[in-house]
């Protein structure tokens, strides 16, 4: 699949990720660091983050690629239970410091991409 945009790189198929349910998982180079994100669809829309929390820099994940609070409304760190939300990565709750780093992620022809930033950019291999 080409992308649409130059700095886009194709993730996944549209329909990999259900509302509410698992993220779909990369690889990003976030300022020199290969880093773990993820990206998950919540209220139709896809959003993707950096892996990492922001009271801590550990993965947030509390099993493989489950990220969404019992409620599915937020975003919640495994290790020390701080609270974001899934739209914009907001700290809501716990002891986050700040927001989660956003990944942008466009929709194109039922392929989900996600966009290289200036301090983002795919691995090289």
């Amino acid at each position: 699949m080409t992308p649409p945009e130059p700095d886009l790189h194709p993730l996944c198929n549209s329909a990999d990720l259900a509302e509410g349910g698992l993220a779909c998982p990369f690889d990003v180079r976030y300022q020199g660091q290969t880093c773990r994100a993820f990206a998950l669809r919540w209220r139709g829309r896809v959003h993707g983050y950096v892996n990492r929390c922001s009271h801590v820099a550990m993965e947030m994940d509390w099993r493989p690629n489950h990220f969404f609070d019992l409620t599915g409304l937020h975003i919640v760190c495994a290790s020390h239970g701080a609270r974001f939300r899934p739209d914009t990565g907001t700290c809501v709750g716990g002891p986050g410091r700040g927001p989660l780093i956003k990944i942008e992620m466009v929709e194109h022809d039922g392929v989900v991409f996600w966009r290289s930033q200036y301090s983002l950019r795919a691995i090289e291999f």
